[in-house]
């Protein structure tokens, strides 16, 4: 499926630095991450406890995207989503190349 280019700059991503890593009661794969993206502070809830640790995501940058809708999973809502490429059940998280400040728009 091909989407057009101005339905691809819908979508917003941003870079953020994952200031707080906790786990999620009741969950074996979910984290509660806390994120900085410079003016505002986000919570993003992702399934990559089996992938990661905690001190792999603390303080470190990623690319997340900022503007989906709001979901819940376990009490907890996500307000932004972590990307990650996947292949043959690998997940490796998306990061800048160079340091960059928190909040900076993907273009």
């Amino acid at each position: 499926m091909e989407i057009s280019f101005e339905e691809f700059k819908k979508v917003e991503m941003k870079v953020g630095q994952i200031i707080d890593v906790q786990e999620i009661p009741g969950s074996k794969n979910l984290y509660k991450l806390i994120v900085d993206f410079g003016e505002e502070k986000r919570e993003a809830i992702s399934g990559i406890k089996g992938y990661y640790t905690k001190d792999e995501l603390l303080n470190k940058k990623f690319v997340f995207v900022t503007n989906l809708e709001r979901k819940k999973f376990f009490g907890e809502e996500s307000q932004c989503m972590i990307l990650a490429a996947e292949k043959d059940g690998k997940i490796v998280l998306i990061q800048p190349e160079k340091d960059i400040e928190n909040g900076a728009i993907i273009r």
